[in-house]
């Protein structure tokens, strides 16, 4: 999943990486000011998860203010339970295989303790499990492709130095995001520590949207709070199936560049406003049919 084919390597090379060199990050902007403003949370102790700082589909905002005001649980719906599903697969395949390449991890084992792990409901079993097994094959396909060039190509690397060079990944690492007004207990779905990429895996998601962008910078920004390192470049893989059944992979990579930076903190602040102040900020002309809040919303505001 988090492989770059050909082309999205030469994106990288010839676009992406000439763009951060010529456009630098403006240095107040960087994770590791989150001491100074624009980053210093104004609302001490208020912690938001990842997801509600940047979620835009509520034109008021108001999912932050059913999540912490209202505290209204979301509803997983059937599109919500399969994304935590395939989240949770995709990082259970790369860590079996990283512990035993020698070995093919058991698709049948993994997937059972997924399904159990997510508690996902018996009438979606058979749909998930077939989708779910091309998932698999092909992140298992992508990393026996890398470990054996990469073999190939040094002969005399150990074999963990192979694995660590071929799979450079760190799955759902797990970091704090408290110093810029974030969950203690965020998770990025993958961080590529040798390119320094941060990627954000979309699950049924069919037509890419520029917000899509505010999660790997928020990530981004998190590690430069802890690592005090530059994270300049970000990349959301699209994850979805035809009406044939088919997987699609799509990705789009990108530099983390101010204009991104500033639209992040503009969320989280306009958040943070709406929780610390308990503003209701009224529902929407027009609510998104996925939204987890979307019934509990409806039900609260025709009560008031």
């Amino acid at each position: 999943m988090y492989s770059l084919n050909e082309i999205e390597k030469e994106l990288l090379v010839r676009k992406i990486l000439p763009e951060i060199r010529e456009n630098c990050v403006t240095d107040n902007l960087r994770g590791n000011r989150w001491h100074e403003s624009p980053l210093k949370p104004y609302y001490e102790g208020l912690k938001l998860p990842m997801y509600l700082a940047c979620s835009t589909y509520c034109q008021t905002r108001r999912d932050a203010y059913a999540c912490k005001v209202m505290k209204i649980s979301g509803e997983r719906n059937r599109e919500i339970q399969f994304g935590l599903f395939i989240h949770r697969l995709v990082p259970e395949t790369i860590n079996a295989f990283r512990t035993n390449p020698q070995e093919t991890p058991e698709f049948k084992t993994l997937n059972k303790n997924v399904l159990d792990a997510e508690k996902i409901e018996q009438k979606h079993h058979e749909e998930f499990t077939r989708n779910a097994r091309a998932v698999f094959d092909a992140t298992l396909n992508q990393l026996r492709e890398r470990l054996s060039a990469m073999k190939a190509s040094q002969p005399r690397m150990t074999g963990e130095d192979a694995m660590l060079t071929s799979v450079p990944f760190l799955v759902e690492h797990k970091v704090s995001g408290e110093l810029l007004g974030l969950s203690e207990n965020l998770s990025i779905d993958c961080y590529d520590y040798l390119r320094n990429i941060v990627f954000d895996l979309k699950v049924g998601v069919h037509n890419a949207r520029k917000d899509d962008r505010l999660y790997p910078t928020g990530y981004a920004m998190v590690l430069e709070s802890i690592y005090e390192i530059p994270v300049n470049i970000g990349c959301t893989v699209y994850v979805g199936f035809t009406k044939e059944g088919q997987l699609t992979v799509r990705k789009d990579i990108f530099a983390i560049n101010d204009e991104l930076r500033s639209w992040w903190v503009e969320e989280r602040d306009k958040k943070l406003e709406i929780i610390g102040e308990e503003k209701d900020p009224g529902r929407a002309d027009s609510c998104d049919k996925n939204c987890p809040y979307l019934e509990a919303c409806k039900n609260e505001s025709a009560g008031n």
